[in-house]
């Protein structure tokens, strides 16, 4: 349901404040309770597209403000249901107050987009310990060239969430975040990548085997399979869809051809082990290049003034970077061809 229900916690004697602030707003209805110690609550139900330039609003008024606090809520089910509602209000255009109505498809709020992707990104032994049964699952798939087993090694391996939080927090300029989220990726593919190294040198590795073969060539085809999935991801993310993401691990995933160039790595075929490598580095540039740019796209940007500046600047930083990083690659997986 495209429903938010904002819950505002002020002192009693800045309620007539927010009624001039949001006379500017469009909203399905409003709700004022007193509660102890001279406190205000004010609920504001609205359409989730409403809640950005609401919730900026409310917290450049109030942030200052001692016992202030906004939630938001996700409103699971209303009566009068939504079409009722929309056929005596109509839904309000975007265009009026919010900063995103030029944003090529609907979104939800930068704060819940932040809480979705900073909650993924926590370095635990649980996201370890994924890493590694995927990692074996994913090695077991391709010795037995099983694409079955290789699919779910690529459903549940945690490595392409911190590749969309790393996005989020570049073009929200949290380099906290940013730093977090590099931490984690990092650690995930040194586990994997370990691990890998550990099966090549015990395990006879075959390179002629289908599902490693596959997995050690590289065409411009690729490069658009993941700039393509980076996409869709980033949309996926931003729409509040998460069960779509599972689609862009299986399409894009970074962990066969990580595990592949580590198992080869291990049993000592360092030429085809190049192949690998290079595909990983393709899906890696091109998932964060394509979720930044649509990420900016979306219009996904500090909500504080101080803040956009820092933001522009690693935005730009980032997608220069990945740009160059791409551009090198296609340069390399060309003449990788020619040989």
């Amino acid at each position: 349901m495209s429903l938010r229900l904002i819950e505002v916690f002020l002192p009693d004697e800045t309620g007539d404040r927010i009624e001039d602030l949001l006379e500017n707003y469009s909203f399905l209805g409003i709700w004022h309770e007193h509660l102890e110690n001279h406190q205000l609550l004010v609920k504001i139900l609205v359409y989730s597209k409403e809640v950005e330039p609401l919730i900026d609003c409310l917290g450049q008024k109030f942030s200052g403000v001692e016992g202030f606090r906004l939630l938001i809520l996700p409103v699971e089910a209303s009566i009068p249901r939504p079409e009722l509602i929309e056929s005596a209000v109509s839904e309000p255009d975007f265009a009026q107050n919010g900063e995103n109505s030029d944003t090529p498809f609907p979104r939800i709020n930068r704060e819940e987009l932040y809480v979705a992707v900073a909650e993924s990104v926590r370095l635990s032994w649980t996201p370890i310990l994924m890493v590694f049964l995927s990692t074996t699952i994913a090695a077991i798939g391709l010795l037995r060239s099983s694409e079955a087993v290789i699919i779910g090694a690529m459903v549940i391996a945690p490595l392409l969430k911190p590749n969309m939080a790393l996005a989020v927090a570049t073009t929200l300029g949290d380099m906290a975040l940013a730093l977090r989220t590099v931490k984690v990726g990092s650690v995930g593919i040194f586990v994997s990548l370990s691990l890998s190294i550990l099966i090549g040198r015990f395990f006879p590795i075959n390179p002629d085997l289908p599902e490693i073969a596959f997995r050690t060539q590289v065409s411009l085809a690729d490069v658009v399979l993941a700039l393509a999935s980076g996409i869709a991801g980033a949309i996926s993310l931003t729409a509040g869809e998460t069960s779509a993401i599972v689609g862009v691990m299986v399409s894009v995933a970074l962990l066969p051809p990580l595990v592949t160039f580590g198992m080869l790595l291990g049993s000592g075929e360092w030429e085809i082990a190049g192949g690998a490598m290079l595909l990983v580095l393709t899906n890696l540039t091109c998932l964060n290049l394509a979720s930044v740019g649509t990420l900016l796209l979306q219009k996904v940007a500090p909500g504080e003034w101080w803040q956009v500046y820092r933001a522009k600047k690693a935005t730009n930083i980032a997608f220069g970077v990945w740009f160059l990083l791409l551009s090198a690659l296609i340069g390399v997986i060309l003449t990788w061809k020619r040989h």
